[in-house]
């Protein structure tokens, strides 16, 4: 089952320093029909001007992914972490028992973010926050694991979440392929970039696309394409 979910159809929020889209019902949003996919919960696509963002708030039993797509967002929390994260590469919060947090675009230019939240697998685990830089040539035709709670060899470098669940990027040039395993497995899966081709559907950046039911997921670059990808 592929279902393409265009970039029009998300729910909207508009505060002046924030344009807000939602995946998945999300604050004044509300979807029956789009409350989760598998693991998945949130999936906001946020544009945040320069010099503004969200002032320190609570989190709790959450693993909560950012993937910056341009700028850099600029991270504070009650642990004492601080943080930039540039464009192109992830942090992550596993808010388990509690954290509180800030997040600020204090750049001279918009911050664009992909910010996923996925439910955790375990109550009662002690909060942390990391970021890593995930260079894009490394993810050149293949699916690269960004985030995960999997301890299969190809998780060991990326950023630990407490989920049995991936976030994975890649990216792939007009006229190429690439393919993920999947086993019946839920995924969703967004181009930050370009336009694809998946079972002969096309998506284009920013439109979702929700996947069940498929054992090898392949996807087709129309353009040039950056994608993101939750097996969750």
């Amino acid at each position: 089952m592929i279902e393409v979910r265009p970039f029009a159809t998300l729910g909207k929020a508009d505060h002046g320093w924030l344009q807000a889209n939602f995946h998945f019902s999300f604050a004044d949003y509300f979807d029956q029909r789009r409350m989760h996919w598998g693991k998945l919960r949130v999936w906001n696509d946020d544009v945040i001007a320069p010099k503004t963002g969200f002032p320190p708030h609570p989190h709790a039993d959450m693993e909560i992914i950012t993937y910056v797509r341009k700028g850099a967002i600029s991270h504070r929390d009650s642990l004492g972490n601080q943080g930039r994260t540039a464009a192109g590469d992830v942090q992550v919060m596993s808010a388990g028992t509690g954290i509180t947090h800030a997040e600020y675009n204090l750049e001279d230019e918009e911050l664009l973010s992909f910010q996923l939240w996925i439910l955790s697998d375990r109550k009662g685990i002690a909060p942390r926050w990391g970021d890593k830089a995930f260079p894009k040539e490394a993810r050149d035709g293949r699916f690269v694991v960004l985030a995960s709670g999997r301890d299969e060899a190809e998780d060991a470098d990326a950023l630990r979440i407490n989920s049995d669940a991936r976030v994975l990027g890649a990216t792939v040039k007009a006229g190429e392929t690439v393919s993920y395993r999947l086993d019946g497995r839920k995924a969703y899966l967004v181009p930050a970039t370009g336009r694809v081709r998946i079972d002969g559907q096309e998506a284009n950046a920013r439109d979702g696309v929700a996947i069940a039911d498929v054992d090898v997921l392949t996807v087709e670059a129309l353009e040039d394409a950056e994608l993101v990808l939750v097996d969750a």
